[in-house]
C-alpha cells in the first residue's frame, strides 16, 4: 500500500502538550464548563478525552492490555469508538480541572517514552480515514494521534477565546498527515493530478496523482494539475474533521480548475466517524 512519505511527529508531543498545560493553567471555573465545538462536550469533557487517549494508548501499545474491547471492521469503529468516547467523559466529570491536568502532565511523559521506543516502520493500527481495513505503518499511527491531540487543543482554545499553539512548526505535521486523506476523497474522481497549495504559516503544495492503481499524494506541486487548490491551514484541519462543512470549505478556497475534482478533494474527512 502506498501510504506516503514517512513523517516523524514523536519529538512533538511534548511540545504540543506543553502548550496546552500552560493554557489549561489559567482557565477559571466558567471556562472549563465552556461549550467546544465537540457538540454536547465541554473544556473540562474534552480534556477528560484527551486523557482517556493517553490512557488508551499506553494500555493497549505499551501493555498489550486488551480488556473489554472487541475488534470491529474499519465501517463499524465509529458508532463503537463514540460509545467508549461518551462513557469515559462522562464518567471524568466528577474529576476536578486539577486532577485531569495532573493525569495529563503524568501519563504524558510515559507516552512519549511508549512511542519512542516503537518502530516506525513496523505495522500499527489501521488508519481508517486513509486506507481502510489495512494496518498501517506504526509511523502514521503515531501521526494520527497527534493530529487529534493538536485538533483538540484547537478546539479548547476556540471555546476560550485563546488562539495559539498554530506555529509552522507544530501545525505541518497536521496538514501532512490530514492530506493522506486525499487519495481516498479523489477515488472514482475523473483527473490525473489535483494540487493543494496551504497558505501562511505553511506555505507549500501537496499534489494527488492518479496512475493505474489509483491515487497517492506527495509534496510538491504539478506543473499543470486538473485543479489547483489555495487554501488556509484552518480551513484544511476544519474541514477535514468537519468543524466545517465542504461547502463552507469552498467558499474560504481559491479554485483553478476542474471544479469536480475540487468538490471531490473538499470532501476529504480525517478522522473516524
Amino acid at each position: 500500500m502506498d501510504f506516503g512519505r514517512p513523517i516523524d511527529v514523536r519529538p512533538l508531543f511534548p511540545v504540543e502538550r506543553a502548550e496546552l498545560l500552560a493554557l489549561l493553567g489559567t482557565l477559571d471555573e466558567d471556562a472549563w464548563h465552556a461549550p467546544t465545538p465537540c457538540p454536547g462536550w465541554s473544556v473540562h469533557d474534552l480534556v477528560a478525552h484527551v486523557v482517556h487517549d493517553y490512557l488508551r494508548r499506553l494500555s493497549g501499545g505499551r501493555d498489550g492490555w486488551t480488556g473489554g474491547w472487541i475488534p470491529v471492521p474499519d465501517a463499524e469503529l465509529g458508532p463503537v469508538l463514540n460509545r467508549a468516547n461518551d462513557e469515559f467523559v462522562a464518567a471524568a466529570r466528577g474529576l476536578s480541572p486539577r486532577v485531569l491536568i495532573g493525569l495529563l502532565a503524568g501519563f504524558g511523559p510515559q507516552l512519549d517514552q511508549y512511542w519512542a521506543s516503537c518502530d516506525l516502520e513496523a505495522p500499527g493500527l489501521t488508519v481508517s480515514w486513509a486506507v481502510p481495513d489495512v494496518p498501517a505503518p506504526t509511523w502514521l499511527d503515531i501521526a494520527r494521534e497527534y493530529t487529534e491531540f493538536w485538533v483538540h487543543q484547537q478546539q479548547i482554545r476556540a471555546a476560550v477565546g485563546r488562539p495559539g499553539a498554530d506555529s509552522r512548526r507544530l501545525m505541518h505535521p497536521v496538514v501532512d498527515a490530514f492530506l493522506r486523506a486525499l487519495p481516498r476523497a479523489l477515488d472514482g474522481a475523473a483527473g490525473s493530478s489535483v494540487t493543494v497549495f496551504v497558505t501562511a504559516p505553511i506555505d507549500e503544495a501537496w499534489t494527488a496523482r492518479r496512475n493505474s492503481e489509483g491515487w497517492s499524494v506527495r509534496p510538491g506541486p504539478d506543473a499543470s494539475p486538473d485543479v489547483r487548490l489555495e487554501l488556509a491551514p484552518d480551513t484544511l484541519w476544519q474541514v477535514a474533521t468537519r468543524g466545517i462543512e465542504p461547502a463552507d470549505a469552498r467558499e474560504r478556497t481559491k479554485v483553478d480548475g476542474e471544479e469536480s475534482l475540487a468538490a471531490a478533494a473538499l470532501g476529504l474527512v480525517s478522522i473516524v466517524r
